[in-house]
């Protein structure tokens, strides 16, 4: 068989390098797209009411008032408590899929964690109202309260709905995703990481510690800004346990509202332009707070992606 000419290998070569550039372009492109629709949907709330839309709290489409400052503190608190919650669950997980578990094991646990992933969120949703919420209000909020009760957080009526309902579905969403990748991240741990620690003397757990962790820190500190994406983004499940009241309160007990929920519950009844483009503002607002907190995990990333003192990359 002839083998291919050095001339043909170039031009495939300069073929797929094309293609894979136009890949990467399409979707430079189509964030571009998607920014630009939503500036050109906002104008006439951005000429109403101007950067008042993002420092203003009250929202009231009756009296066509519009300000998002509640609808961002409900994105950014919910998503926070989604992670305090989902980290270390994940991570456990993580941890016990990679390093612990017997080998028969792995497999059907991996395969039951990702499962979560493929359920609905409107699913989610509708457990959260009949399940979730009833547990919260009578068992949840009340020993909340009882020992933690003296700082503001845990203070307020026993609603069931609101942002800690919210942050808890979130949790339970997020786990499978920073669960998976992580395990992927500490199976790409080379074994001679583990075994010079276990040369040295060290136990399971201060092999794991002081070798495996620290190896692939970077990856993981990425598979838990891949959890905190869907978070932020995260619309029904949220929208049907959150409360849906546009206000800051220090309490989780309190209801509350997402940018993502008020969308969802507004976007398809609002009754003037005004109303509509404030609502495509919100979605701008979404955007620009997605994009300013990917921009700090890439920066974090890039900090804890430095090879650890004495440790050897291969």
């Amino acid at each position: 068989m002839q083998k291919p000419s050095h001339k043909s290998r170039r031009l495939g070569d300069a073929v797929f390098r094309g293609l894979t550039l136009l890949a990467a372009l399409v979707m430079v492109g189509l964030i571009v797209v998607i920014a630009v629709q939503l500036i050109r949907g906002s104008q006439l709330a951005f000429t109403r009411f101007g950067l008042g839309f993002v420092t203003g709290s009250r929202w009231d489409p009756v009296h066509g008032s519009f300000g998002s400052l509640p609808l961002v503190y409900g994105t950014i608190v919910s998503s926070l408590i989604a992670l305090i919650i989902a980290v270390p669950l994940s991570l456990g997980i993580a941890i016990y899929l990679a390093e612990l578990a017997p080998q028969w094991v792995r497999a059907p646990v991996s395969f039951l964690v990702e499962l979560l992933a493929a359920i609905p969120s409107v699913v989610y949703g509708l457990w959260g109202i009949f399940v979730l919420v009833p547990w919260i209000r009578t068992s949840l909020e009340p020993l909340l309260h009882r020992f933690l009760g003296w700082l503001p957080f845990f203070q307020g009526t026993f609603y069931g709905f609101g942002m800690l309902a919210a942050g808890i579905i979130l949790a339970i969403m997020i786990i499978p995703t920073i669960s998976a990748v992580s395990r992927e991240v500490l199976l790409a741990v080379p074994n001679s990481q583990r075994e010079a620690m276990l040369a040295l003397g060290a136990t399971r757990w201060e092999t794991i510690k002081m070798a495996v962790l620290p190896y692939g820190r970077s990856g993981l500190l990425g598979a838990v800004i891949l959890g905190l994406g869907r978070a932020i983004g995260e619309t029904m499940a949220v929208t049907m346990v959150i409360g849906n009241r546009p206000q800051i309160s220090p309490s989780v007990f309190e209801l509350a509202q997402t940018i993502a929920s008020i969308i969802a519950n507004e976007f398809s009844e609002a009754f003037d332009d005004l109303h509509l483009s404030a609502l495509v503002m919100a979605g701008l607002v979404l955007f620009i707070v997605t994009l300013l907190l990917n921009i700090i995990a890439r920066l974090l990333v890039w900090r804890v992606g430095r090879v650890p003192e004495g440790m050897i990359r291969e």
